[in-house]
């Protein structure tokens, strides 16, 4: 079965999109290849395509563990076999994966990046037979990406294990350098590099200075149509400006990384489906989101790159219609800005102490935690110690980015269920209570995979099919677990702390010049780039765009605001509006009607009007029952 044919069968598209054929040729012919492909150009298709065509199983890389739960649960819908492999899972849900990749129950394994530093996992890759390993988020691998991480570089090992497996690099935003080096630290041979143009030609660019921006957004929204994101950088604003726009009249709702799985997949939906109309959300929503009608993306708050923005904004217009990207500014933006920089490197000795005091509220000795999991409540912590949560959350991407933990802010870990018993077992239980067996029978009714895998529930959906409370429901899970009936992973929602190396003393911390002042120094460009951005004046906003991201373009975009407002400069001079009349007419000897030469110029009435009133009173042109011919002196002055 050829590529178009694996794509017909599983996905039903007749043919590739732009630039997936040439990836996934390079891909089958055992290329080391790099993919740079902007939001919605369909990268998943390039690596999912060839690893159902390979004979072995295809490892990705990818950092968001949200993310890919959604991938292996979108695979699995296509009755592909698929698992994933991360810190969030328990003991046993990696035990059953890997029990599935040795016995040929997957083809596609999907790992965190700090999974690849594991003994374990390194001799599982043995025991493998690999055929192509895919780094998603490739930027991520660079020191010189936005989104940096240091887990990143075991993939390197990856690689010693499995040198003749060729990889496979994908990522949206990259700028040339950022790809050279994802190339090199990959160790890529003589890669081929597909580049699709950052050029989306039905986005218009439009940055919109706004007093009060809130006001702005039911502004923009009530003179557009069509779904609509707005994208703000706090929780509590996200509440904000739902509210407000439901008081105004205008369909909306809130999402943000704080809320449980189940509303966020309410208020996702209904937003798919068009109940909601405008979804105001942190950058948590977006990742994996595939709709392809969204006419307008609004920033309410500066994005801290032009890679995040162009990601973000990407999300308009995937249908290909004509749509917008807005961002507000205010005058205090550019200080705003300026000061997240200074935020997210807080001192070394602040860092330090954030370190040892983690730490010790995770009860981690020194010397001791090498691959602890544990959960980590950031509000308690900062509470205790006095700290901000915005200090708190920059000093562990600092130690982050140095190697010694990971932060799991996304973990919300949905209760799960597996059947630990055969089928035969289940007929012959005794001393279950009565409600334990009707939870079982509600389980086994609803929901398929229980033998096999780990299956996300939903308890309250449970507790309102058997009209009884969460809490029973719960209860009897658990006996059901206790009697060895099945094994039940209650849900969490505390975020999680990952300690991939034994503790150190504080002392002994390296957080080098790589880590702190060169990284600052990126972050002070990123930022001075989206400032220039948002304030320049004379730029084409989408080629501003092209040229961070290293793509030349001769001509302007003629869509953004900046070259809106140059062509009506233009227009609304009566010198070149004379002259358009004059040319226009010269196209027309014989006379035009004064509406027709109105419509045709798409021209403001007050320019036109004075170049008409000017061109008569000197006698070039005369106008009789709403005709306009040129006359007979100027027509020869044209002539000659």
């Amino acid at each position: 079965m050829d590529a178009l044919a694996t794509l017909r069968r599983h996905w039903g598209y007749d043919s590739f999109r732009p630039l997936q054929k040439e990836i996934v040729e390079s891909v089958l012919a055992g290329h080391d290849t790099l993919g740079l492909m902007p939001t919605g150009g369909g990268k998943s298709i390039t690596f999912q395509v060839p690893g159902l065509m390979l004979p072995g199983i295809t490892i990705v890389i990818t950092p968001l563990i949200s993310l890919m739960k959604d991938q292996v649960d979108n695979l699995r819908r296509r009755h592909i076999k698929a698992v994933s492999l991360h810190s969030g899972m328990t003991r046993r849900e990696k035990d059953m994966a890997c029990e599935k990749l040795v016995n040929g129950g997957a083809r596609f394994l999907y790992v965190s990046p700090e999974r690849l530093g594991n003994d374990s996992f390194t001799a599982l890759m043995r025991r493998l037979n690999v055929s192509l390993i895919v780094v998603d988020e490739a930027h991520c691998i660079s020191q010189w990406g936005y989104d940096f991480r240091p887990s990143y570089l075991n993939i390197s090992r990856l690689r010693d294990t499995k040198p003749g497996v060729p990889v496979m690099a994908l990522t949206a935003t990259a700028t040339p350098e950022v790809a050279d080096d994802i190339c090199l630290r990959l160790g890529m041979r003589t890669p081929n590099v597909f580049r699709m143009s950052f050029t989306r030609d039905n986005i218009n660019y439009i940055v919109r200075p706004a007093e009060t921006k809130i006001s702005e957004v039911f502004h923009i929204l009530s003179r557009t149509a069509g779904t609509a994101i707005v994208y703000v950088r706090s929780r509590k604003r996200t509440a904000e400006i739902a509210d407000y726009l439901l008081s105004a009249g205008i369909s909306a709702a809130a999402y943000h990384a704080g809320l449980s799985h189940e509303l966020k997949e309410e208020r996702q939906n209904s937003w798919k489906n068009g109940t909601i109309r405008v979804m105001v959300a942190t950058n948590a929503f977006g990742m994996g989101i595939d709709k392809p009608d969204v006419r307008v993306v609004i920033h309410y708050d500066l994005p801290p790159s032009l890679e995040e923005y162009y990601q973000e904004a990407g999300r308009a217009g995937r249908d290909g219609e004509k749509s917008y990207a807005v961002l507000l500014t205010a005058r205090t933006d550019r200080g705003v800005m300026r000061r997240r920089v200074t935020e997210a490197f807080p001192a070394r000795d602040i860092i330090k102490k954030i370190y040892e005091r983690v730490c010790n509220s995770l009860h981690i000795s020194v010397g001791e935690g090498y691959d602890t999991l544990k959960e980590f409540d950031i509000e308690k912590f900062c509470d205790t110690f006095g700290y901000q949560p915005r200090q708190c959350r920059a000093a562990l991407k600092i130690l982050e980015q140095a190697g010694y933990l990971e932060y799991m802010e996304e973990a919300d870990r949905r209760a799960r269920v597996t059947v630990t018993c055969d089928r035969e077992e289940l007929y012959h239980l005794k001393c279950l209570s009565h409600l334990a067996e009707r939870v079982l029978t509600c389980l086994l009714r609803g929901y398929t995979g229980l033998f096999t895998d780990y299956v996300c529930i939903n308890e309250a959906t449970i507790a309102r099919a058997l009209d009884t409370s969460e809490r029973d429901v719960y209860e009897a899970l658990l006996e059901l677990g206790r009697s060895g009936t099945i094994s039940y992973i209650p849900r969490s929602r505390m975020p999680l702390m990952y300690i991939p190396t034994s503790r150190e003393e504080p002392r002994y911390l390296q957080i080098g010049r790589d880590i702190y002042e060169v990284r600052k120094e990126i972050m002070s460009r990123r930022v001075e780039a989206m400032i220039d951005y948002a304030f320049n004046p004379r730029i084409c906003r989408e080629n501003r765009m092209l040229e961070y991201f290293g793509e030349v373009r001769k001509k302007e975009c003629g869509r953004c605001d900046t070259c809106r407002g140059r062509r009506k400069s233009e227009a609304d001079d009566p010198r070149v509006m004379i002259t358009r009349v004059l040319d226009y007419m010269n196209r027309h000897p014989e006379g035009v009607d004064l509406r027709i030469l109105d419509h045709d110029l798409r021209a403001s009435r007050t320019p036109l009007a004075e170049a008409i009133s000017w061109l008569t009173g000197e006698g070039h042109i005369t106008i009789t029952d709403g005709y306009v011919r040129l006359t007979l002196e100027t027509d020869r002055q044209i002539q000659k």
